[in-house]
């Protein structure tokens, strides 16, 4: 594949890779936050399920479903994640059944459904992709039901789960028979909006990239890039330092990418990788800027319609002009439905666009009303004007009324936009409690300690052993291997009182070392 270059962005294949996926890939799980580190019944006879859980609207209901569920006997723990509308419960079967931890949720006033063990545990089956995708327009339950039911319907779709208060969802696909771009027009096709977010297969990284100047440093930085063994694709954009790189995991790997391009340079490059939440949470402030944009507009050009209809009457000069004959038409009839047609069919173009999709594909949405109601009412007030040009009886026209609609149903995306954007928000602090660096403990063959090298916590891989120092955030899930100490896990937890981390203890990524210092060996890093 031959480059393709323009001013500030390169696309650049690197020709003689392997093209072949890697098979056996750390598992990234997207939305469940709270997956088990067990699969199915452990040793010792506790089961752990996960339950969805509708009707949460606050962190009171979160507690008041954990509470019910504490309060079940034979449950040992229960945890409630209020974003995703999930219930991890751990519990013994011997003493209570699975139909009882339902029931004693809807007891609490909620709906609960027992999800399948293919979603709460264990690894995708073999050949199989778990890829997270943002939905747009999603309003109610019902929307979400129209967009889990279309995405288990495509063909190599395995699972599809969609969370509302976020705008996420998950789906686990067959590479081979369906690829990210066509689920992503499957959800346009329905009348939402979609894009991919990320996915299981560890063979892209996105970096910022700082240090790249001139076109210099940009050929400098591509000709390094070319070098590098396992390098398939990479794209940089020099007005945003953005790069993109497409990679061969079973020979690269993104910290030894980093590694080659920061030592190739004497560390004039340096590359931090970005978190695809952050990314999104930007373009959900670049979705909220565009439907503010559009409803000013559509405000803007609404005001003279009401002006010439309700204060133009009783402002005898202004009104005599407006009832001048201008061609088959009154001054007012022209003005009114330019007006009009700006706010239909330009500002409110996205409507037609989306309902269209929608009714393709059989399903019904917010865009469809809002097309065919405004339609209604523009296509009335035009066959009238057209009327009374050629009878000259003068009907009423409801101009007004089209541009009404448009205008407060653009304010009520701009508001949704905000509700997603601090959604969104919350998403990134939460991706946020990890630290940014993490300080990685290089060993000699004999397995002593030689070198300290502070990383990208996104860079961590399973097995590395990092060092936490007192008063830092431990950068990955992981065993305490040396060291003890006493950990803040209330951010995870709730629990105020500090846990002792002696040797064989788990940690937790995003929690924070109080005293001593220790060494852990990562387990579970990235998403």
């Amino acid at each position: 594949m031959a480059p393709s270059r323009s001013r500030d962005v390169q696309l650049t294949s690197i020709a003689g890779d392997r093209d072949d996926d890697a098979d056996d890939l750390e598992e990234v799980r997207l939305l469940d936050s709270y997956d088990s580190r067990e699969d199915g019944i452990d040793a010792g006879g506790m089961k752990r399920i996960q339950v969805r859980v509708t009707g949460m609207t606050c962190a009171a209901c979160s507690t008041s479903v954990e509470s019910a569920l504490c309060a079940v006997d034979g449950v040992i723990t229960a945890s409630v994640a209020l974003l995703q509308n999930k219930a991890d419960v751990a519990f013994n079967p011997a003493l209570v059944k699975e139909e009882d931890i339902k029931n004693a949720i809807e007891d609490a006033g909620f709906e609960a459904e027992i999800l399948p063990e293919a979603s709460t545990t264990g690894k995708p089956p073999h050949g199989t992709l778990v890829g997270q995708f943002t939905i747009g327009g999603m309003t109610c339950a019902a929307c979400v039901n129209s967009v889990e039911g279309i995405l288990r319907d495509l063909p190599g779709v395995k699972r599809a789960v969609v969370a509302l208060a976020t705008s996420l969802g998950e789906v686990e696909y067959d590479p081979s028979v369906i690829g990210k771009d066509d689920i992503v027009n499957a959800i346009e096709d329905a009348g939402f909006e979609g894009s991919f977010v990320q996915s299981s297969e560890q063979d892209k990284v996105v970096f910022e990239v700082v240090g790249v100047y001139s076109l210099v440093d940009t050929q400098v930085l591509e000709g390094m890039l070319g070098s590098i063994k396992g390098v398939r694709q990479f794209r940089f954009d020099q007005v945003s330092g953005q790069l993109d790189v497409v990679f061969d995991p079973e020979v690269l790997s993104p910290r030894y990418l980093v590694d080659g391009i920061e030592g190739g340079s004497n560390g004039k490059f340096k590359l931090r990788v970005r978190n695809p939440y952050t990314r999104m949470a930007s373009k959900d402030v670049e979705e909220s800027s565009t439907m503010f944009r559009l409803f000013i507009s559509s405000l803007l050009l609404s005001v003279p319609l009401f002006f010439m209809k309700l204060v133009c009457p009783h402002i005898p000069m202004i009104y005599s002009l407006l009832l001048r004959r201008c061609g088959p038409f009154l001054t007012v009839d022209w003005l009114k439905w330019g007006l009009v047609s700006i706010i239909q069919f330009v500002i409110g173009k996205r409507f037609y666009i989306a309902a269209a999709r929608a009714l393709r594909n059989g399903s019904t949405n917010m865009d469809v009303l809002v097309a065919v109601g405004t339609t209604a009412s523009y296509v009335y007030s035009v066959c009238a004007l057209l009327y009374g040009a050629l009878t000259g009886f003068r009907a009423p026209v409801y101009f007004e009324t089209s541009a009404m609609l448009i205008t407060f149903v653009l304010l009520g995306k701009y508001l949704e936009c905000l509700a997603k954007g601090k959604t969104s928000d919350a998403i990134k602090k939460l991706v946020e409690l990890a630290p940014a660096t993490a300080l990685l403990i290089i060993k000699d063959k004999g397995g002593r300690s030689i070198e300290e090298k502070e990383i990208d916590s996104l860079l961590v891989q399973p097995g590395d052993l990092l060092k936490v120092v007192p008063g830092t955030k431990i950068p990955a899930d992981g065993i305490v291997s040396w060291g003890s100490s006493y950990v803040n896990e209330s951010m995870v937890t709730g629990e105020a009182v500090p846990v002792q981390k002696e040797v064989n203890a788990s940690v937790i990524g995003g929690t924070i070392n109080l005293h001593g210092v220790l060494h852990i060996q990562a387990t579970k890093v990235g998403s």
